[in-house]
Order: structure tokens, then sequence, then C-alpha cells
């Protein structure tokens, strides 16, 4: 019979501060609480994460998030089996005060403590949310990372391809901020594209000439900005729906290639024979519903099951870090004796290192 665990998890590798309760059983998992202290407003001035800013901040609020908790699931630290923290990747200042909290519960209450790679947690998410079965292809699409992984164990990953750039998500911010409407900018971007008309621009779609699952975006949004120079220089400035086109194009672009770069993946999954073949997505990018579609679509045309957590499960969070420990836990990789935050900490050791470090923090 599976034991019962409930573990506290502790996220802090970018610029939101997480703490949750996650119960597991032999039916499934539930999460109990899930508190999340964002710090937009903080680095809104900026144009992007500040992580001085961020790891003060991650300090300040590490204490009552892990409190509120508790008190929102109704336990104390010694109703807990084990305690799962980030410890990587990530900005290196907030994960050394997730660790540094998280090594002060761990031994003033006892607990187990279980490190957890930020991307592993956003890998097994679905897991949380869907109970599905090992193997399974993700694709990690968020402001600081962009994979694509076969999953087939807590700690098994095999990496297909990544962004050898920006992120998906760094780079509508950096379209965001190119076109003087706010941050964050992913649902901006998304919201004016509405508007507008996505063929009017022809934008590149970058590495698609070329073969494998790897990805750029870097080029993408220097297209943009040579696209929006030439509407100002031949206007005298950039109108409105001009600004709406520029959306358009610029997301339709990057949905094909996510799109194109999902086909290429689902075939080298595929080919290993998966019993219940699924595409799983989650990072904030994930709910962009032009692109959710564009993938939804490929995964229909390959009879692939297609799922997504809720959008307060894709983006950073710590229920997925304590069910991520609880899974680590359960396969014996508690590291409370070696757990050293990580500025870099890729899922599969074997691949290339991934090229790029953007304002989101270091890929892996």
């Amino acid at each position: 019979m599976t034991k019962v665990l409930s573990f506290l998890g502790i996220e802090s590798s970018c610029d939101d501060t997480a703490a949750a309760v996650v119960r597991a059983d032999a039916q499934g998992a539930t999460v109990l609480a899930s508190v999340v202290a964002g710090q937009v407003a903080l680095h809104a001035p900026y144009g992007g994460v500040v992580p001085e800013i961020a790891a003060r901040a991650h300090a300040e609020k590490l204490d009552s998030c892990v409190e509120e908790a508790l008190t929102q699931a109704g336990l104390d630290l010694r109703d807990l089996d084990g305690i799962a923290v980030t410890a990587g990747p990530g900005l290196i200042g907030g994960v050394m005060s997730g660790v540094m909290c998280a090594r002060g519960l761990a031994a003033g209450s006892g607990l187990p403590l279980v490190g957890v790679n930020h991307l592993a947690g956003h890998a097994l998410t679905p897991r949380l949310t869907d109970a599905l079965a090992f193997p399974y292809l993700m694709l990690l699409v968020s402001g600081g990372h962009c994979q694509f992984l076969i999953a087939r164990g807590a700690d098994d990953f095999r990496r297909l391809g990544g962004t050898i750039d920006d992120a998906p998500g760094e780079a509508f911010d950096k379209t965001a901020k190119l076109l003087g409407l706010p941050q964050p900018g992913g649902p901006v971007v998304e919201a004016e594209a509405k508007k507008g008309n996505a063929k009017a621009f022809a934008f590149p779609r970058p590495l698609l000439d070329r073969p494998g699952c790897d990805m750029s975006f870097s080029g993408l949004k220097t297209a943009l900005l040579r696209a929006r120079d030439a509407e100002v220089a031949a206007h005298g400035g950039l109108y409105r729906q001009t600004r709406a086109d520029l959306c358009a194009s610029f997301q339709q672009a990057v949905a094909d290639v996510l799109a194109e770069k999902t086909r290429r993946a689902l075939m080298t999954y595929l080919a290993e024979a998966p019993k219940t073949p699924a595409l799983a997505v989650a990072g904030g990018v994930a709910a962009n519903q032009t692109i959710r579609a564009k993938l939804e679509n490929v995964c229909a045309e390959m009879g692939v099951r297609f799922t997504a957590p809720p959008l307060k499960l894709c983006t950073d969070n710590a229920a997925m870090i304590a069910y991520a420990g609880i899974e680590r836990f359960r396969a014996g990789l508690a590291t409370e004796a070696d757990l050293v935050p990580r500025p870099r900490w890729p899922l599969d050791a074997t691949a290339p290192t991934m090229l790029g470090s953007g304002k989101k923090g270091a890929k892996a």
C-alpha cells in the first residue's frame, strides 16, 4: 500500500515567492494549499526582473508564505512528512533564499529535506493534475525556459531540444517593451494580437529550415524591431492598428515555430511506442490561446492526447515543487546531505548545454 505523504513545497527561483502543501496517496495527489506572492510591481519600473531586488523580496516573504500555506492546509510542521524546495536552476540569490529557509525548517522539525529541480517541478505537474502515466512528452514553454522533454520517471528525462537563446515568454516581454506596452508582455501582446492581422508582416520562422527540435526566438524579436522602426520612419509614428498587426504577426510566427517543432518532437517520442501517448504543456506561455490551439491541432492530427495543467499550476508555484518532492522521496532521492543551490541544473545531464541566459534566469 502506498503511504499517504504530506509535503511542504517552497519555490523562489525567479520573481514569485511561493509555498504550498500537497498530500499524495494511492489514488492521486491533492493540493491542500498554494500561496504565491508575486513581485511584478517591484520590477515593473526596470522592464525586467532585477536579481538583487528579487532575492531581498524572497527573504522578506518566505516565512509568511510558509505560515499562510500551513494555515490554509490546517496543518503544522508536525503533520508533515517532508519539505521540498527548489534548489535550481534560477536566479541564484532567490534559490539561496529558498534553500536556506527550507534548511532551517528541516533542521528545526527533523523532517526530511528534498531538493527539487525547478524544471522537474514543471515536468511532473501533469502527474499531479492528470495522473499522467510515464512516458509522456513535455513541452515546457515559459518566460525563462523552452524545452521538449520525454518524462520517463521522477528523475529520468530525455531532452529532445530547446531554445538556444530567448525563451518564448521572454521574447513576448521584449516585444511588449519594444512596442510601448506594459509588462508582463505575454497577455498584453496576446490581447493586442486579437485586434491585428497575423499576415500583415512576414516575420521569419527561425530554424525551421534545420532538422531537430532546437528553437530560436531572438532573431524574431529583432525582425519585429526592424519592422517597427520602418513603420515609424515611413509614417512618423506607430499607429494603433499597426501595433496590433505587429503583435499578431509576431505571435503567429512563435505559434508556427512551436507547432512544427512539437510535430518533430512527437515523431521522436512516438518512435518509442508509448502505450498511452500524450503531450503535456506547462509554463505561462501555454495560456496563449493561439499557441495552445496550434498545439492541440498537432496532437489531434497525430493521435496524441493533449493536456495542460490549470494556469495557476503552469506558472511558477510551490505545489509542483511539493509534488515533485514527494515523487523523489518515494524514489529514494532525498538530498538533505548535499543540497546546494544551483544557478544551472540540466534535467538531462547527457544532453549538450543549452546556450543563452536571459533576464528570467539561466537556461539549463
